[in-house]
Parts: structure tokens; C-alpha cells; sequence
């Protein structure tokens, strides 16, 4: 380029071509701003710009995302009358499109009388980079209605929306199209027909997709892994990714941030710690997004002090970093510190949205700050002008419940603007379990049983309740009803990771390799625990055990089979981490307390709604949860 324009500057008078010849280096060199420059020089030595010119620039105009400097161009093109061509109307709305202003660049588009595949591509473009996938959809239509010509662009940049947007009937017509006319060698074409599927919650259909392509890129693996990672099939994302270690693709941050989720979820500590050094070890950069995935994970994983450091070194942060980070600390029971790290936040200048205010209100509620919660409930509207979604109000009814104020959490369901929802009546049936209020809790199962009769954690809540109260007749009544009805319980399933690799649980399982000696470690832990002031609480026994047989019922839960394999695998004095799929009970709270004293272990168990710190002998919860 030096060369280049040494000699340029030696023309004695450099004409239109010579020009146009520089300022398209300039931007194939990636240097925009000097092709800008060039082209003012141009405009200054009276040498006419022509539509070749005009086309150069304006992608300069885009490389730059410089709207200003666009509409200036456009306004030079207007005066030359060059505005018309083809050519130069393609550029302006490719500009206007790759600067965010869709509006422009649509009134340029409807306005060609006569529009090629180029000029409706830019029209896609724009749309796509502002994320208007309706309007994508909606401009595909009307191209098939006018039965215009398209390309292999056009349909990955439609397939994206269809994922987006879940319309997989128009994503199957694509396939069908793909089909009859031969593209399947075109790999970025069947990675977007991958990516729409697995998007749309067709993983399986998408999977064959991948299976088939001959040769596979990062986009492609990480498009099938990011859809395990979505719908919540984190064990398959996380085999898929150890196939594309060993297939020796290296990951991209889409990869990473799809691993680390599923990680998260499954509570996967030592993949997703891999993961990190990983990231270090290729330096790659920590972005806004992977940088929140890491302090997500490492939240969701109990990992508190490791989720602090990472937010720390985050070198830059959005809205989105501070509510995970307020979230994390919400969930481990560090509410007052949730609670500052919002003001920081507001400090900061980031404006809190509605799901930062789920995440500070669940630090009020797992805190008992009911005072606390009232206000920023009330700042939401007020304050924030974020009028509360239907989470908001669930999290109030937490709080009051929660802290037992039962009858102010029933007149506040009562007043909601909204329809209270299955979630709210079980939110608060939850805290009359808690503080055994009868009346209220058959006031909700009856609204429950109207809203979502067949789910059997109602029942089994109401009937907890009769039983805390001494109504055993009416609890197995109810447990009855549920047989009759056909309703079974969801069983409680405990996992943890040992060794790399992850060991689910189910209450009086003997499923896994090793039951014989993880209940000889049961029975040890539970000896051990007695001596340590340790009284059963045959009340969360099975409801159908024996008198003589509560007591075992009750040391035989998923989250103790799997702290007992915890402490055969793992080294003395390692942490012991286990992910639960419901509330942890009140029985398995007491013995876990004196499992960590005994043993000298920190166990740290995440249940349905919270974690809970085990150490010495004390819960991070306080025993309000």
C-alpha cells in the first residue's frame, strides 16, 4: 500500500480511475477512514466522482457504521445525480442497513422500480443485523409472492429468523428447496438448516442434519451444541463437545458460552472449570458474553468466590453481567451483598431491567428482607417505569410467605392486576407448608387443582402440611386421590460429579455400580451423625413406610446417596457438591449440617431454588429457605 500510494501521490494528475483504484484498496486493506480521506482530497482537486466511486465509499461509510457520514455521501451522490444508479442505490442501502437505519434503507428499497438479488440481500442484511427477524420473515413471503430470484445468502440469512422465531414451517420448505435443487454441498447453507432445527426444539431432527454433512466446522458443531444447550439436553451438549475435542475443531465463544450453560445446569464443575483454562490457555478473548457465561457458571455451581474474582476481571461489563452476578449472590445467600453490588450497578450507570429486579428481589426474599422488598417492588414502576410481570409478584409472595405473613401474601394474590398463575397459588402453598397454615394451603390446592390439576408437588406440599399438623387421615386421603387420579410424584433425583464424570441418585436407588458400598457409607454417615445429637424426621418419610421402615426411608434420599458417594470418591477435605431437582427437606437439611461438622467437609448443595452451604456444622441459609 505504501508503494501504491507513493506512486499515486507522484501522478501529476491522478484521474477518476486512479482514484477509485486507491480508495477500493483502502478498504480491502480494512483501512476505511483513509479511503474517506482519499475521497475528499478527490472531492478538493475537482476530479468527478462516478458510480464506481459512490459504491467504494459507502461501504467505507458502513465499514465505519458512520450513519452521519453516509448521509453526507448521499447527499453528494444526489447532487451529481448519480443516486439512481443501480449500483450506487444497492451501496446506500447496504449503508443505511448496516448502520441500524432500517427505515432509510426500506424507503430506498421500496422505491427501485426493478430489484435484483443484491439489492433485496442488503434489504436481509439490514434487517439482520438489527435483529428484526418478523420483518425477515415478512420480506422472504413477499418475495416468493413476486416469485423474485434468491440466493444461498438470502435462505441462511431467512433460516436464522425462522430459528429465532421458531416458524420451522417455513424453515422445512427451505429444506424441501435445498433438496430439489441440490445444495447440500453448500456447508454454511446446512449449518443455518442445523441451527433453525435445533433452534425450533427439533434437536433430533437437527442431529441427523449434522450427522449426515461430510465435513463439519466450528459453526456447525457449535450450532449443535448450542441447540442441546437450549432445550435443556446439557449431558448430550457436553458429549457432543468432548467429540469435537476429539475430532480436533477448535471451540469459538459460541462453543464456550453453550458449554459453560450446560455445565451450569448440570452443576459440572470440573468441565466447566476445564473450560475456563482453556480459555486462558489459547487466550481467548473474554468477551461480555463469555466472560457472563463464566460468572454464571461458576454462580450456578456454588462457586461464589470464583464468580466474584471472574465479574472482577471482566474488562468490560453491560446490564445483563450485573444481574447474573446480584443473581448469583442472591441464590448463595449472600442477599445484603446482592443488595450492594445493585447500587454499585446504579452507581455505574447501568439501568436495571425486569430481570435484574427478579434477581434483587430474590435477594430479599432468600435474605428475609421483607421492608426491603416492598421498596424496590414499589421502585420497579415508580422509580424504574418497569411495570412487574408476573415473576415480580411471585417473588413478593415469596418474601411474605416466606417470612409468615401468610395472610398478607393471600390478600396481596387476592389484589394482583393480574391473573395470579399456577406458580404464585404454589409459591404460596409453599409457605404454608412452612409455617403450617392449613386453611390457606387447602384454599390454594383448590385454586391449583383449577389452573394445573395433575401436578403431584401440590399435593404432596398439602399433604405434608396435614401431616406437620397431625392430620394423618386427611394426608393419605389426599396421597389416595392421587393414586386413584393417577398422579405420581415427581421423584427427587440428586446428581454430582465425581471424577470427571456426572452420577445421578433417585431415593432407595440401587441403580448404580457401587450401591453396596454408598449404602454401607449411608449407614456409617448416618451412625456418625446420631452420635452428633442427629433425630431422624420421620415426617418427610414416604407416606406408605412402615412405622418400623420411616426412619429408612428418610436416610435413603437421593441428596444422601449422593453425598456418601461424594465422600467414597473424592479426596479428604474436598468440597462435595450435589444438585438436587427439588426443595431440599427439612431432614435432609439437619443431617447435611452435621455430615459437613463430622466429616470436616464443605458440602454445598443446589436444590430447586437456592444453594445451600454446608460447613462446621452450619447452613449459609440460616435455615430460612
Amino acid at each position: 500500500m505504501n508503494d501504491a500510494l507513493q506512486l499515486f501521490d507522484q501522478m501529476p494528475q491522478p484521474h477518476t480511475k486512479a482514484f477509485n483504484i486507491m480508495i477500493r484498496a483502502f478498504i480491502k486493506a480494512r483501512t476505511p477512514a483513509d479511503a474517506v480521506v482519499l475521497f475528499l482530497r478527490m472531492l478538493n482537486t475537482s476530479i468527478d466522482p462516478d458510480k464506481h466511486t459512490f459504491c467504494c465509499i459507502l461501504k467505507a461509510c458502513s465499514h465505519l457504521n458512520s450513519l452521519h457520514l453516509g448521509k453526507q455521501v448521499h447527499g453528494c451522490a444526489i447532487k451529481r445525480a448519480l443516486y439512481c444508479e443501480e449500483f450506487v442505490l444497492n451501496s446506500l442501502i447496504h449503508m443505511y442497513a448496516s448502520c441500524g437505519d432500517v427505515s432509510n434503507a426500506r424507503n430506498l428499497f421500496d422505491e427501485m422500480p426493478e430489484r435484483g438479488v443484491v439489492t433485496w440481500n442488503a434489504m436481509f442484511a439490514g434487517y439482520f443485523k438489527v435483529g428484526d427477524w418478523k420483518q425477515v420473515i415478512s420480506l422472504f413471503r413477499n418475495k416468493l409472492e413476486l416469485d423474485a430470484e434468491f440466493d444461498e445468502v438470502t435462505l441462511i440469512i431467512v433460516l436464522t429468523a425462522c430459528g429465532r422465531l421458531g416458524v420451522v414451517d417455513l424453515g422445512r420448505w427451505i429444506e424441501g428447496h435445498i433438496d430439489e435443487n441440490r445444495m447440500h454441498r453448500n456447508q454454511n447453507l446446512v449449518t443455518s438448516l442445523v441451527d433453525m432445527y435445533a433452534k425450533c426444539g427439533q434437536v433430533d431432527k437437527a442431529r441427523n442434519l449434522f450427522d449426515e454433512m461430510e465435513s463439519r466446522d466450528v459453526v456447525a458443531w457449535s450450532a449443535m451444541i448450542s441447540g442441546y444447550s437450549q432445550w435443556n439436553r446439557c449431558r448430550e451438549a457436553l458429549k457432543l463437545f468432548h467429540d469435537m475435542q476429539r475430532a480436533a475443531v477448535d471451540p469459538n465463544e459460541v462453543t464456550m458460552v453453550s458449554v459453560l450453560s450446560s455445565c451450569a445446569v448440570l452443576g459440572a464443575t470440573e468441565t466447566g472449570k476445564w473450560v475456563h483454562s482453556y480459555i486462558e490457555r489459547k487466550h481467548l478473548p473474554v468477551t461480555v458474553n463469555l466472560g457472563t457465561a463464566l460468572v454464571e457458571f461458576y454462580a450456578k455451581c456454588g462457586l461464589i468466590a470464583n464468580s466474584l474474582e471472574t465479574f472482577e476481571m471482566m474488562p468490560t461489563r453491560n446490564a445483563w453481567s450485573w444481574t447474573v452476578i446480584i443473581q448469583g449472590l442472591a441464590s448463595n445467600g449472600r442477599g445484603d451483598e446482592a443488595l450492594r453490588f445493585f447500587s454499585l450497578m446504579l452507581e455505574e450507570n447501568f439501568e436495571p431491567n425486569d430481570l435484574t429486579f427478579i434477581a434483587v428481589l430474590s435477594a430479599c426474599s432468600h435474605g428475609g428482607l421483607v421492608d426491603e422488598g416492598r421498596r424496590l417492588f414499589h421502585a420497579m414502576s415508580h422509580v424504574y417505569g418497569i411495570e412487574p410481570r408476573i415473576e415480580h409478584y411471585g417473588i413478593m409472595v415469596d418474601i411474605l410467605g416466606r417470612f409468615g405473613r401468610i395472610h398478607e401474601a393471600f390478600d396481596f394474590v387476592r389484589e394482583m392486576p393480574i391473573q395470579p398463575n399456577a406458580i404464585i397459588w404454589r409459591t404460596l402453598l409453599a409457605s404454608c407448608k412452612i409455617h403450617k397454615n392449613v386453611e390457606i394451603g387447602e384454599q390454594c390446592l383448590r385454586q391449583l387443582m383449577k389452573l394445573e390439576p395433575r401436578h403431584s408437588g401440590d399435593y404432596i406440599l398439602l399433604s405434608n402440611i396435614y401431616s406437620s399438623v397431625g392430620r394423618c387421615d386427611d394426608a393419605v386421603r389426599l396421597r389416595n386421590h392421587m393414586k386413584e387420579e393417577g398422579i405420581k410424584k415427581t421423584p427427587g433425583c440428586s446428581s454430582i460429579e465425581v471424577g470427571g464424570a456426572m452420577h445421578e441418585f433417585f431415593a432407595e436407588d440401587s441403580a448404580h455400580p457401587l450401591s453396596v458400598e454408598i449404602y454401607e457409607k449411608v449407614d456409617e454417615m448416618m451412625m456418625r451423625i446420631k452420635e452428633a445429637g442427629y433425630v431422624p424426621d420421620v415426617a418427610e418419610a414416604r407416606i406408605d413406610a412402615e412405622e418400623d421402615e420411616k426412619e429408612m426411608s428418610v436416610s435413603h434420599h437421593s441428596e444422601k446417596l449422593a453425598i456418601a458417594f461424594g465422600l467414597l470418591g473424592s479426596i479428604p477435605g474436598a468440597a462435595i457438591r450435589v444438585s438436587k431437582n427439588l426443595r431440599v427437606c427439612r431432614d435432609c437439611h439437619q443431617a447435611t449440617k452435621l455430615i459437613s461438622k463430622v466429616y470436616e467437609r464443605e458440602i454445598v448443595v443446589r436444590d430447586r431454588s437456592r444453594f445451600h452451604h454446608f460447613k462446621d456444622g452450619f447452613c449459609s441459609c440460616n435455615d430460612y429457605w
